[in-house]
């Protein structure tokens, strides 16, 4: 069994020149969020800023743009155009895929609806910016996973057991029984970086690379943990890096970040927030 090693992670790690900027440090667009929801695209862009990336834009629905750029100020906000249960529409899809941007994350807090689905399967089958697929967007396509294989761009997708289970249409228990074989055959039969969570996370890549993180614990289990997992993984995409490096060392760094917050606020009282705060730390380390 092959572990991430701390030596690989800063070895991938993007490098920030001194007379670099915000334009030359990469764009992240961050298509997350609806109407209850705010929190999931809050914890993943702030996650996204914390790892270095030069620009995050959150792309949200409007009535939740008020909540997060009150609590957010350093992100660009994209407040979009929403349907009646306060989901992203996808009406908004040819605005999406103009933006200038150098990575893109969807699906974090989006709801699983018909427009979210529209919203992913275009992404995948048009963009030409590598992307994180998490959370909803992980569930608008199971029904369809096949369409992974139109991608133009490189796909890193981030799901738990339940929503890798939704994917290869088994339950939980099924999936964690055989983690690391089903995560290469699904990385190797889509042809994108499969990162299923858990204890023990296994990062499987297309061409056959498989490794096991070995950071993290179980005050990590809150629900948001994975959405500031999903922000650092955009953010060294955005900042260049690639896929499989990438997932690797955002794993590795999301589960140290969770370590150091442990032991500052304990594993019962450590909250998802904690983790993006323990970032700068865990760069350090």
């Amino acid at each position: 069994m092959n572990y991430t090693e701390k030596e690989f992670v800063r070895s991938v790690m993007p490098q920030r020149p001194d007379d670099a900027n915000k334009g030359t440090m990469g764009t992240l667009l961050s298509i997350c969020g609806s109407y209850g929801m705010a929190g999931a695209a809050m914890l993943a862009a702030k996650a996204a800023l914390r790892m270095g990336v030069g620009l995050q834009k959150s792309a949200l629905p409007k009535s939740i743009y008020p909540i997060a750029a009150a609590n957010l100020w350093e992100s660009v906000y994209l407040p979009l155009a929403e349907t009646e249960n306060g989901s992203i529409s996808a009406a908004n899809m040819d605005l999406l895929l103009a933006d200038r941007h150098t990575a893109v994350l969807l699906g974090c807090g989006m709801t699983a609806c018909a427009d979210t689905r529209a919203i992913v399967q275009g992404f995948i089958e048009n963009s030409e910016a590598p992307m994180v697929l998490d959370a909803d967007a992980l569930n608008a396509i199971a029904e369809e996973p096949a369409v992974l294989r139109k991608a133009k761009a490189p796909i890193v997708i981030t799901p738990h057991p339940a929503e890798f289970g939704r994917l290869m249409h088994m339950t939980p228990q099924a999936v964690n029984a055989d983690r690391e074989g089903l995560a290469a055959r699904f990385a190797r039969e889509y042809g994108v970086v499969t990162v299923l969570k858990g204890a023990g996370t296994v990062i499987a890549s297309p061409e056959g690379e498989l490794v096991v993180n070995p950071t993290g614990n179980s005050g990590m289990a809150t629900g948001g943990s994975g959405d500031v997992l999903a922000g650092m993984t955009g953010a060294l995409l955005a900042q260049g890096v690639k896929p499989f490096e990438a997932a690797a060392a955002a794993v590795y760094l999301h589960g140290l970040a969770g370590d150091i917050a442990a032991e500052k606020r304990g594993r019962t009282s450590m909250l998802p927030s904690d983790l993006i705060e323990c970032i700068p730390a865990a760069l350090r380390y």
